[in-house]
């Protein structure tokens, strides 16, 4: 009688260690989740040595560009960590910012710090979540300090990071009004809140950094 194939405890011969393997790399390929001895030892015919089984495997698929490893108590077969990077993609999502967003940011670029109230106030419409979700989600605005007015409402800046895509140093560098019909960036209409934008001979007030707490 072969030796790797002895009588078990049932009606059936255990199979031999290669087969049991096989078996065991078989169940590990065709699970997504890792598998647990004790689910491998219910698959495979009775009187298998599953954790001879994995150890064999193991050793089998060492160096290799798949690996047998342990995830918790389960087995399960994963791409060699230095192969990792043949398995990632990348690619670039072009995202059009909505009119609301670009209105809202501007109008925070220009009047930081301020609230949403104020933001609804000159755009002359409710601001909505989305709008505010989609400028925190490109990092492009953040939350600033509270106005020490009733409710202590929070308020909005620019990040440094609206300041590198744009290629400015500080948000003084923004473009003043006469820039910006200048350069056929603003029409008649002008722009949300451009009744006030830095750079058109308005003094900054000297009293607000009082209105907001440190």
């Amino acid at each position: 009688m072969n030796d790797e194939t002895k009588p078990g405890p049932g009606l059936f011969p255990v199979p031999p260690m290669g087969e049991q393997e096989r078996m065991i790399e078989a169940v590990l390929f065709a699970s997504a989740e890792p598998v647990t001895s004790a689910e491998l030892a219910k698959r495979l015919p009775e009187g298998c040595d599953v954790a001879e089984a994995l150890v064999h495997l193991r050793s089998r698929y060492a160096g290799r560009g798949v690996h047998l490893v342990r995830v918790g108590d389960g087995w399960a077969m994963r791409t060699a960590a230095d192969l990792g990077w043949l398995m990632r993609t990348e690619q670039v999502e072009t995202r059009r910012l909505s009119r609301a967003a670009i209105e809202t940011l501007a109008i925070i670029a220009y009047h930081q710090p301020v609230t949403r109230a104020e933001i609804e106030e000159i755009r002359g419409v409710t601001l909505s979540r989305g709008t505010i979700d989609q400028l925190m989600e490109l990092e492009w605005i953040r939350f600033g300090r509270r106005r020490m007015t009733p409710g202590r409402p929070l308020t909005f800046v620019v990040t440094d990071g609206f300041l590198d895509h744009f290629g400015l140093e500080t948000p003084r560098d923004l473009p003043g009004l006469k820039e910006l019909r200048e350069a056929g960036l603003l029409d008649s209409r002008g722009m949300p809140g451009a009744q006030s934008l830095p750079g058109d001979d308005e003094e900054e007030d000297p009293g607000q950094t009082e209105l907001f707490e440190d």
